[in-house]
């Protein structure tokens, strides 16, 4: 085990509720045409409902309900029980490909927002299931919820979903480095740039523009977090359902 660090919060925290609370409020108003659009599309195009509700652990290891955009077909974990979602995961929708693409699947969470479980920018909440046992197999990851989780972040705009345990410690690095230095200004490039991602223009050239581009192995909490990938997809699948059986024994 490596002995990782405590990442120190930033002051920000502190107020950050007073700046993302209007913020949030205006994003609603112009996400709830979007939101009523793409539940339309998912209601006519797949059976199941058109929202999606599910348990995340928050601030303090606190657990809430997280709401999205169902992506996935209805019965997606009724075979394996949770798991990580892989790239070019067949339980995927057509119209949710699109919506995770832009990530309009999780524009829900905006209520998320303003009831108090999320920020705007923070790391993204995990499932119960997988939380308790990447504690133990990723020093440090508790640190994560020092703060409340994000609709968006450094690690989103970085790297994709996690299919590995290489990928949550590559996210544990740019969570760290967003721990540490929030910032108003942050916040903003960080939410603007996640627009952009949204309608793909978010190339790697626009984050080096705005100063958001990272390399994991660069980062100083590299060396506490030793990055060391897994050969294929169905390592990643593996260890998924190691994750499962272990969390649920």
């Amino acid at each position: 085990m490596f002995n990782c660090p405590d990442p120190h919060v930033s002051r920000y925290f502190h107020w950050k509720r007073y700046i993302d609370l209007p913020i949030t409020l205006l994003l609603s108003a112009i996400a709830l045409p979007i939101v009523a659009i793409a539940w339309s599309l998912v209601r006519l195009t797949s059976q199941g409902p058109g929202f999606y509700k599910q348990v995340r652990i928050g601030l303090d290891g606190k657990p809430f309900t997280i709401y999205k955009i169902r992506s996935m077909r209805v019965d997606a974990e009724a075979a394996t029980g949770a798991v990580w979602s892989v790239r070019n995961d067949k339980r995927v929708t057509f119209v949710g490909k699109i919506l995770r693409q832009t990530h309009i699947d999780e524009l829900p969470q905006l209520y998320n927002v303003l009831r108090g479980e999320m920020d705007l920018v923070g790391p993204r909440p995990e499932r119960p299931e997988f939380v308790s046992e990447l504690e133990k197999r990723v020093d440090g990851y508790a640190y994560r919820l020092y703060v409340k989780p994000g609709v968006t972040g450094l690690a989103q705009l970085n790297q994709d979903s996690d299919i590995d345990l290489n990928d949550v410690r590559r996210k544990l690095v740019f969570d760290f480095e967003y721990i540490e230095s929030a910032s108003f200004l942050f916040d903003m490039r960080l939410l603007f740039c996640t627009s952009l991602k949204a309608i793909l223009l978010c190339k790697p050239a626009v984050l080096k523009f705005f100063r958001l581009y990272r390399e994991a192995e660069k980062s100083r909490w590299a060396t506490s977090l030793p990055l060391v990938s897994y050969a294929s997809s169905s390592d990643a699948d593996r260890l998924s359902r190691i994750l499962i059986k272990q969390a649920t024994v």
